[in-house]
C-alpha cells in the first residue's frame, strides 16, 4: 500500500478559498514564559494537559457537584471547513479532532484535522485569525489528525502530517519558521502537539507501521534549527543496540506520536515510544529497545537519562506511547502508567530514573504469567504470535487504552481513565520485506469482541494510587475514546462514546451528574478556563480515526451497524 495521494490538490485549492481572509491581530497577548509553564494561573490551560506532568486537572472550583447540572452552551463554533471523508475516495478514515482547546488570558488557540490553527476570543467564540499549513498534494493520511499546539513567549508551535514542525505568530497567525523532521515519503509524519521547555521545541514521529526509525527532535523556538535528534532505535554501539540483531534496528519502528510530560523537579522530558516493527517479534528477536517504552530525555542535550519497557519484544502492536502521570504522593515523587497492555504500573521516579514498585491488570489480559521484582513480565508462549504461528490474546491490539490520556485529581489520589475491554485479536506472522513509504507489518490485524461485550465494551475507571485498588467503574455499551478532565470542583468530565454525549461524573462515586448531547463523537481532550471570574468547560466533537476503525471492528464481529455522526464543533459550557 504507497503512500501516494494523502490529500487531493483540487480540494485544497477549495478549502483554501474557503479560509477566511480577515484576521485581527490580538492585542496585549501575554508571552507564555518558562515560568508560568512551570506554575501556570488557575484560570489558563497552556500545555495539552494544562501542566508539565501530564495531570489534567483544573484547580478551578465554580462549577461544582451541586450545580454543574446547570451547565449551560455558553457558545459553540463549526471549525469548518475541514476534510470530510466524502472529499477523498483514497482517504483510509474519517478525520477526527484530537486538539485540546489551550486558553492563554482569554485567547484559545485549537487546531484541526486539515492542519489549521485558529485562535478565537474563549469567551465568546469570535475568531481572531486562522492559519494553515500546505500539505503535498500527493499524501495519504494514515491517520488524518492534528493534536494541536505548542506555547511559547509569542509562538505558536504545530507538528504536521508531512512531518514538519511550524512556528507561528501568536499575535497574528503569521508563518514564523518551518523545518522539515524527515521525508514523508518514506512513511515519517506526525501528529503530535510539540512540548516546549526552555525554548526547546521537541516533537517526535509516526509511521511505526511503515518501518521508520522513530526519535524525538528538538528545535530552537526562536531560529527553528535544529538541536539535537535521538533516534528511540539505537545504532550499532549505542545504549541498547544488543537488543537488536543484524540490521533490524535500521528500520525497527519506534514512533513517538503522543505529547510528552516534563518532570520538573528531574529535568527530564518524558516521552512514550511505540511499537517495533515489523510487528511480529521473532522476525527481530531481542528485548527491541527503546519500543513500547518510556524514555527520559534531558531537553538541552536530547541524551536518554532513563528508560522504563513495559514488555518485551512486542508481537502485539500494543504502543506505549502515552507518558506517564507525574506526581508526588506522601512524600514520594511518582510516575504511574496504565499501559495499552492491559497492565498498571506505578513507578518511583526519584532522582530521574524509573524503579518498579508495583503493577497490576486494570482489564483482562492472557499474555503476561507475571512480573518480576523489576516490572519485566513473563509471556504465556500461547498467546504469543509467531511467523507461520497463529495466537490469540487479550486485550487486542487495541489495548486496554489507547492514545486518550487519563486524568489525576491530587486531593483524592486519584486516576481517572477511559478504558475499552472484552475484545480480542488474532495475529500470525509472515514474511515481510522492506520497501520505504510502503506497510511494513509482517502481519494482519484481527479483532473481535467477546460475549462480555453484550454487555459493555467501554468503560470510565477511577483508580486510587495509595492502594492501587479501583474505587469504581461505569460502563457503556459502546467503546469509549475519551480523554479525561478533572475539576476541583470534585468533577470529571468525558466523552468518548458513541452516543455523542458530554459527561460529568461525581469524581468520588462516579455517579452521572451533568449530560448533553451534542453534534458528533468526541475523541479530544476537554479542558477548563477562566475568564472575567467565569470558569467555562471546552470540549470538541470530531469523531473518526481510531475510534471509527475500533468501532467497525465491534460492529463486524457483532453483527450490528453503528452511524456515529462526526461533528466537528467547539463546544463551551458554563453555569
Amino acid at each position: 500500500m504507497k503512500r501516494t495521494s494523502w490529500l487531493l490538490a483540487t480540494s485544497l485549492a477549495a478549502l483554501t478559498a474557503a479560509l477566511p481572509v480577515q484576521a485581527t491581530e490580538i492585542a496585549d497577548y501575554a508571552p507564555v514564559t518558562a515560568e508560568r509553564l512551570r506554575a501556570p494561573e488557575a484560570g489558563n490551560w497552556l500545555l495539552t494537559r494544562r501542566t508539565y506532568d501530564g495531570q489534567a486537572h483544573s484547580p478551578l472550583s465554580q462549577i461544582t457537584r451541586d450545580n454543574v447540572a446547570d451547565l449551560k452552551v455558553a457558545w459553540s463554533l463549526p471549525t469548518g471547513p475541514y476534510v470530510k471523508l466524502s472529499d477523498f475516495a483514497a482517504l483510509p478514515a474519517r478525520p477526527a479532532h484530537q486538539s485540546p482547546a489551550l486558553v492563554n488570558n482569554g485567547v484559545m488557540f485549537m487546531t484541526t484535522p486539515d492542519q489549521q490553527i485558529i485562535a478565537l476570543d474563549a469567551a465568546t467564540g469570535a475568531e481572531h485569525w486562522r492559519f494553515r499549513h500546505e500539505l503535498p498534494s500527493e499524501i495519504i493520511p494514515v491517520h488524518p489528525t492534528n493534536r494541536g499546539v505548542a506555547l511559547w513567549e509569542d509562538k505558536l508551535f504545530m507538528a504536521t502530517l508531512d512531518a514538519k514542525v511550524v512556528a507561528v505568530d501568536a499575535k497574528t497567525g503569521a508563518k514564523l519558521w518551518e523545518a522539515t523532521m524527515e521525508d514523508w515519503q518514506n512513511g515519517y509524519y506526525s501528529t503530535l502537539a510539540p512540548l516546549v521547555v526552555d525554548g526547546v521545541v521537541m516533537a517526535g514521529v509516526s509511521g511505526g507501521e511503515f518501518g521508520i526509525r522513530g526519535f524525538v527532535q528538538g528545535f530552537d523556538a526562536n531560529t527553528g534549527d535544529s538541536l539535537w535528534k535521538t533516534f528511540t532505535i539505537p545504532a550499532p554501539g549505542e545504549p541498547g543496540s544488543d537488543t537488536w540483531p543484524g540490521d533490524t534496528w535500521k528500520t525497527g519502528g519506534g514512533p513517538v506520536w503522543i505529547t510528552g510530560n516534563y518532570d520538573v523537579k528531574n529535568g527530564l522530558a518524558m516521552w512514550g515510544v511505540g511499537n517495533a516493527a515489523p510487528w511480529i517479534g521473532d522476525m527481530r528477536p531481542g528485548d527491541n529497545l527503546y519500543t513500547t517504552s518510556t524514555i527520559g530525555l534531558d531537553p538541552k542535550s536530547g541524551e536518554i537519562k532513563t528508560h522504563f519497557q513495559y514488555h518485551w519484544n512486542d508481537s502485539w502492536d500494543w504502543d506505549e506511547v502515552v507518558p506517564p502521570t507525574l506526581l508526588t504522593l506522601d512524600g514520594k515523587d511518582l510516575a504511574v502508567r496504565f499501559a495499552r497492555n492491559g497492565w498498571i504500573y506505578k513507578l518511583d521516579r526519584t532522582g530521574g530514573t524509573f524503579d518498579f514498585i508495583e503493577g497490576k491488570p486494570y482489564v483482562f489480559q492472557n499474555v503476561f504469567t507475571g512480573l518480576d521484582e523489576n516490572g519485566r513480565p513473563s509471556y504465556d508462549p500461547e498467546h504469543v504470535a509467531g511467523t507461520g504461528k497463529r495466537a490469540d490474546f487479550c486485550p487486542s491490539a487495541w489495548g486496554g487504552r489507547d492514545w486518550p490520556a487519563e486524568a489525576y485529581n491530587p486531593n483524592l489520589a486519584t486516576v481517572f481513565i477511559s478504558v475499552n475491554e472484552n475484545h480480542c485479536g488474532s495475529a500470525e506472522g509472515s514474511p515481510v520485506e522492506y520497501e520505504p513509504g510502503v506497510l511494513y507489518l509482517g502481519s494482519g490485524l484481527e479483532m473481535a469482541p467477546t460475549e462480555a461485550a453484550k454487555d459493555h465494551i467501554g468503560a470510565l475507571q477511577a483508580w486510587d494510587i495509595r492502594t492501587l485498588e479501583k474505587k469504581w467503574q461505569v460502563n457503556f455499551k459502546s467503546p469509549n475514546w475519551g480523554p479525561v478532565l478533572s475539576t476541583e470542583g470534585g468533577l470529571v468530565f468525558v466523552g468518548g462514546t458513541g452516543d455523542s454525549m458530554f459527561r460529568a461524573f461525581d469524581a468520588e462515586t462516579g455517579e452521572v451528574l451533568f449530560e448533553h448531547q451534542v453534534d458528533g463523537g468526541i475523541i479530544a481532550p476537554p479542558t477548563s478556563f477562566e475568564v472575567d471570574g467565569k470558569q467555562y468547560i471546552a470540549v470538541t466533537t470530531g469523531w473518526g480515526v481510531d475510534g471509527d476503525r475500533f468501532q467497525g471492528y465491534i460492529d463486524a464481529g457483532m453483527g450490528t451497524e453503528t452511524k456515529i455522526p462526526q461533528g466537528g464543533t467547539i463546544w463551551v459550557f458554563a453555569l
